[in-house]
């Protein structure tokens, strides 16, 4: 397992997984996780490929969001069923349950804070909701879940939710980082840059065939 200080030198390159996870999750048999920088096309033979995005952010320079027409609100446990609604209705390849999104606050690193809803000013309409974590060992801020319902999306919804999940945590977290689906259809990437997050660590999550 990697060491905190030699993770906190550069995170996105030194784990494909935060610092809290990679200290309790052990990698399968069947799996085999790559940095880019490792990766040879050989391991193609014995392996599926799926590849990530791991960005970086300073905490430096942050503005509080004002999305016009739109109200930012703490999430409360009675919202979970909305959260789960959201998230639902934003893929079409993944779904999550009730249980699954209620565990997620039994954790160490469960800020409630760091759960919020974006609602639609006229209607009320929530339109879109994220979720952070936050590791007091590490000092580190990680955005788990940033979804807006694709008939909401191109409205600078997204950065709201990120840029809020950043203000929010800005007196106690050193450093934030993302990842996700390099394929991803709806380009995450670019609004997580868009954002102030940088770097270009690829992480090959790999299966055997």
């Amino acid at each position: 397992m990697i060491s905190l200080e030699n993770y906190l030198q550069n995170p996105c390159s030194s784990s494909s997984i935060p610092y809290w996870k990679a200290k309790t999750i052990s990698v399968p048999d069947n799996m085999k996780i790559v940095h880019d920088g490792d990766f040879s096309t050989e391991l193609l033979k014995e392996y599926e490929d799926e590849t990530y995005f791991r960005l970086h952010h300073s905490m430096q320079k942050l503005t509080k969001p004002e999305p016009e027409g739109y109200d930012i609100a703490t999430a409360t446990p009675k919202d979970i069923e909305t959260i789960v609604s959201v998230i639902n209705s934003s893929y079409t390849d993944l779904q999550v349950n009730k249980e699954q999104i209620q565990s997620y606050t039994k954790t160490l690193v469960y800020r409630p804070e760091l759960w919020i809803l974006i609602k639609e000013s006229a209607t009320e309409n929530c339109v879109g909701c994220g979720i952070a974590d936050f590791d007091p060992e590490a000092e580190e801020l990680i955005l788990e879940w940033i979804q807006v319902l694709p008939q909401y999306r191109g409205k600078n919804i997204g950065t709201g939710i990120v840029k809020e999940l950043l203000w929010r945590s800005r007196e106690y977290a050193k450093f934030a980082t993302v990842s996700g689906k390099v394929e991803n259809k709806t380009k995450p990437e670019a609004l997580y840059r868009k954002c102030g997050f940088n770097g270009n660590d690829i992480w090959h999550i790999m299966r055997k065939k």
